[in-house]
């Protein structure tokens, strides 16, 4: 990509630091302004005061000296007060805007765009990545101004007192900065590294725990600890690497400020020795002035580097962001009046290997339908392909007269609601898990609890009852009436079930099936691999899937008397 169109887009970020947020950026800029102001004042005070107790200068009174000072540490005190109130204020709004901009960008991808990507990338994104640009960027936006202001306020009153002197000390300074700022490439490549690191540890992290009972069944304890010691190795010496280049930056510019201090205290001597005029007080100035001159020198460009990290990894969340985004379609509202119909449809993962084959079928509005078929046979790529995970299909999809790739997904996620093998419940209470933490009157809410078979657990439990992490303080059927809750209260035209009862004991799973095709208005494409004659006879009709292609399809009764692959399903599995 080319830097332009990187900067560009680097740009819709950084833009969320400054979003609302710039009378607070530009008081803590006033703010920096003044404390350079008091320094400088500072820095002059010390001349006149020496100078008059020398004798050599008798503009000022002691009296006015002392007025003189006690002016410049009022105007120091307010300019730290002002700092006090705006800079963290800006940089707890801007860090604050930049990860909802990354979250709202993260929403918008695809629902099925987390089963090719890796997760822990984004938790790390927007955890141990957000707080090193908090640091490396936010933070020394305002060290940067802080110095440069002090170095050219500096650089303008050692002018006044020496020019000579002046132009010596930055000769010396030229060469060693150059070679720092330099080396701020090597800063950002390690920033970029210590963050590859900490994904793959977020993602050791996260396997480890979420598959603990795994672990231990299996007896892998070690070689979880084994791998896990791996990945905290790998990011330990990342760091490491990180901190050793950060230090050869920052060496580098301290090296050339004391080749610069040395140097124009030499060359000082030297003029005082050929009868320059040079007082106590304007060489004790000057040399209080270099101190703001040399400290930027070593640290303006270990800030740059930072900086220059921290952009790379705001461009590196930038492109995975643009990954596995669905185009938005022009259909802003749509209604299923009649049905979903797919023509033709074609489709796989890989392009050499398809998963369906020229599927063509018609789901009628408010009837229900069951999917079974051998595992790998295309029935949970059918339900994704209906709900937008993909767009690279072939043929048509249509919800009524209207093709899939031309629906918003505002519009087809209104419409449509999927209820999957694993639900995921939120750690919060049974209301807010059924609500989705949205509005809705009681009675809305009451219908759908109802409806979906939790009445029994609420009238136990209580609305307000916390589920837990993920739901631990429920079952898994009572999870899968909350997901069909959602729906309901949702008012989803389609409701898309794959495998929701396969983890589920028998009773459990017939109770849930049950309460699913008790719901009467909906049009109800089920994935199920349990085969039970009496849920069977209560759908609209069967499709057995084979190979990719509707081998059959029809009413239970009417698939029996076949006797052809269905019939052979069925009869094995009993």
């Amino acid at each position: 990509m080319e830097k332009s169109m990187i900067r560009k887009r680097r740009r819709s970020f950084t833009r969320q630091f400054y979003r609302g947020n710039t009378a607070a950026f530009l008081a803590a800029v006033l703010a920096a302004l003044i404390l350079v102001g008091a320094n400088l004042m500072i820095s002059w005070l010390m001349q006149v005061l020496i100078d008059a107790t020398t004798g050599t200068d008798r503009r000022f009174t002691l009296l006015q000296i002392v007025g003189l000072c006690a002016l410049c540490t009022g105007i120091l005190a307010f300019g730290l007060w002002l700092t006090y109130l705006s800079k963290p204020r800006f940089i707890a709004k801007a860090i604050g805007q930049y990860k909802e901009l990354a979250f709202q960008k993260i929403s918008r991808k695809g629902i099925s765009a987390f089963t090719g990507e890796n997760t822990s990338f984004y938790i790390s994104a927007l955890s141990n990545d957000a707080n090193t640009i908090e640091t490396d960027y936010l933070a020394n936006i305002f060290l940067l101004i802080d110095d440069i202001l002090l170095f050219i306020g500096a650089f303008w009153l050692m002018l006044w007192y020496s020019p000579l002197l002046t132009a010596i000390g930055f000769a010396l300074a030229l060469l060693p900065v150059a070679a720092s700022l330099l080396a701020g490439n090597r800063v950002a490549e390690a920033e970029r590294k210590v963050s590859e690191k900490n994904e793959s540890y977020m993602s050791a992290l996260r396997d480890c725990l979420s598959g603990f009972s795994v672990v231990k069944s299996f007896k892998a304890e070690a070689a979880m600890c084994r791998l896990f010691a791996r990945r905290i190795k790998e990011v330990t010496d990342a760091k490491t690497v990180r901190r050793k280049t950060a230090i050869v930056v920052q060496c580098m510019g301290v090296v050339a400020g004391v080749i610069a201090q040395l140097g124009v205290f030499i060359a000082g001597a030297a003029l005082a020795m050929n009868g320059h005029a040079i007082s106590a007080g304007t060489l004790i100035a000057f040399v209080n002035l270099m101190n703001f001159v040399v400290n930027p020198i070593g640290s303006v460009p270990q800030y740059l580097a930072q900086c220059k990290a921290a952009f790379a990894l705001m461009d590196k969340l930038a492109d995975a962001l643009e990954e596995n985004v669905r185009e938005e379609g022009l259909e802003s509202k749509i209604a299923l009046t009649k049905a979903v119909v797919l023509k033709e449809v074609s489709f796989g993962y890989a392009q050499e290997k398809p998963v369906l084959q020229h599927v063509s079928f018609t789901f009628e509005k408010g009837k229900s339908y069951a999917i079974v078929g051998a595992s790998g046979s295309g029935k949970s790529t059918l339900l994704n392909l209906l709900m937008a995970s993909y767009d690279h299909y072939y043929g048509s999809i249509f919800y009524d007269d209207t093709e899939l790739r031309q629906i918003s997904s505002e519009s087809l996620y209104e419409m449509v609601s999927v209820v999957q093998q694993n639900v995921f419940i939120f750690n919060a209470s049974i209301r807010d898990n059924i609500t989705m933490f949205s509005d809705f009157p009681k009675s809305e809410v009451d219908h759908a609890i109802e409806l979906s078979g939790l009445s029994m657990l609420v009238a136990q439990r209580g609305e307000d009852y916390h589920c837990g992490e993920n739901g631990r303080g429920l079952s898994g059927g009572e999870k899968q009436r909350i997901s069909i809750a959602r729906s309901l209260l949702k008012r989803s035209q389609v409701l898309l079930v794959d495998e929701a009862t396969a983890a589920l004991d028998v009773q459990t799973a017939f109770q849930v099936s049950g309460a699913i095709l008790a719901l009467k208005g909906l049009t109800r494409i089920v994935v199920t691999h349990a085969l039970d004659e009496n849920l069977l006879k209560r759908y609209d009709c069967v499709l057995a899937l084979k190979n990719g292609r509707i081998a059959e399809h029809g009413s239970f009764n009417e698939l029996m008397e076949r006797k052809g692959y269905f019939y052979s399903l069925f009869t094995v599995s009993q």
